[in-house]
């Protein structure tokens, strides 16, 4: 009885995200960004992985300043990485996107060493799609992005960054702080 609770709860939540995205995608970014907070603090910084996941996945989209943007990407990749059990298989398909985002985010802010080591970890990530039926449409489009992304990356310039993809005279950025 308590895990159907637990279920609906879940389920609840994640219909609540998802009304959120057709706000965000109706172009009410401000409105949605908001909502979104609204949620990150009911649900919390040690809340379920996969809540604080789609989440900060979502929240990253309605960000203006690619710095922020990047932030909530690594508390979505964070979360995914923190999860075990069941969920970490209900997450392992958004390994792919993750990354991709995490290397766009990268693009934006002109460190493509960094860009080229999330493309890497996209690619790995989406060989374990497979061709399935049910993956057809979201594996073709990781890929089609995949390979966008690693065209523009192709095109930047490495300047600027040490092997490591971090800035220079500095060490790589990490995963965000509390409160950020």
């Amino acid at each position: 009885m308590a895990q159907q609770r637990e279920q609906a709860a879940d389920d609840a939540l994640m219909t609540r995200i998802g009304q959120v995205v057709m706000l965000h995608h109706a172009g009410d970014s401000e409105e949605a960004r908001d909502r979104f907070l609204g949620l990150w603090s009911e649900v919390g910084e040690d809340g379920d992985p996969l809540h604080r996941c789609t989440l900060a996945h979502y929240l990253a989209d309605t960000q203006a300043d690619p710095s922020d943007e990047l932030a909530w990407d690594l508390r979505a990749l964070s979360a995914a990485d923190s999860c075990t059990g069941q969920r970490s298989t209900e997450l392992r398909a958004l390994y792919p996107s993750l990354h991709l985002n995490l290397a766009a985010d990268y693009v934006k802010l002109g460190r493509p060493g960094a860009a080229r080591s999330h493309l890497t970890r996209a690619r790995t990530a989406a060989g374990a799609l497979g061709d399935g039926a049910a993956a057809d449409g979201y594996a073709a489009g990781v890929r089609a992005t995949l390979t966008r992304l690693e065209r523009q990356v192709a095109g930047l310039s490495g300047e600027g960054e040490d092997e490591a993809g971090g800035r220079p005279g500095g060490e790589p950025l990490g995963p965000p702080r509390s409160g950020s």
